[in-house]
C-alpha cells in the first residue's frame, strides 16, 4: 500500500515474486526494528518519517552517473520518474508481443499506475522504435485481407 502518493492518494500496488524477493527483506528489517503498523513507512532513516522523493531522486542521479547511463545528444538525462514511462512503454510492448490487445489492457495499467482513467497514462506512453514496429505488424495482419483482395 501507497499512502499519500502524488495528490494525496492512497493505492494498492500489486507485485509478483520478484519484486517480493526484493522488498521482502526490507520488511523484515522493519519488523526487527520494531516499525511496524499500518502507517509506518516502509523506506526510513529514523523509523518514522518516509524518505523524502528528493533523496530517492538524488540517489537515482547518483547511481545513473555511477552506472555510465548516458543520454544521446539532444536527450534528457534519465530520472527517477523516466521508469514510469518505462514500465508503461515495456507493458505496451509485451501486450503487443504476447498477442494480447493493448487498448483492451489500459485500464489495467492505468489503474495500476494510480491514474482515474487511461487519458492520464497516454501521457507516459512514448512511441519508441520497438513500439512502433509491434504496431505496425499488428496493422499489417489486420490489413492484410484487405490488401490481398484490392491486388487481385
Amino acid at each position: 500500500m501507497v499512502r499519500g502518493g502524488k495528490f494525496g492518494k492512497s493505492r494498492l500496488v500489486p507485485h509478483g515474486p520478484r519484486i517480493a524477493a526484493l522488498v521482502g527483506p526490507q520488511v523484515e528489517r522493519c519488523q526487527a526494528a520494531g516499525v511496524t503498523g499500518p502507517g509506518a513507512p516502509l523506506f526510513t532513516f529514523d523509523g518514522h518519517n518516509c524518505i523524502n522523493p528528493c533523496t530517492a531522486s538524488t540517489v537515482f542521479h547518483r547511481l545513473a552517473g555511477t552506472l555510465g547511463l548516458q543520454a544521446p545528444d539532444g536527450v534528457s538525462p534519465p530520472t527517477l520518474h523516466s521508469l514510469r514511462h518505462s514500465f508503461a512503454v515495456g507493458c505496451l510492448l509485451r501486450w503487443y508481443r504476447e498477442g494480447l490487445d493493448p487498448a483492451a489492457r489500459l485500464h489495467q495499467l492505468s489503474t495500476f499506475m494510480g491514474h482515474v482513467d487511461p487519458a492520464s497514462t497516454a501521457v507516459y506512453l512514448t512511441i519508441t522504435p520497438q513500439l512502433l514496429d509491434e504496431a505496425s505488424r499488428r496493422f499489417e495482419t489486420f490489413a492484410q485481407p484487405t490488401w490481398a483482395a484490392v491486388t487481385r
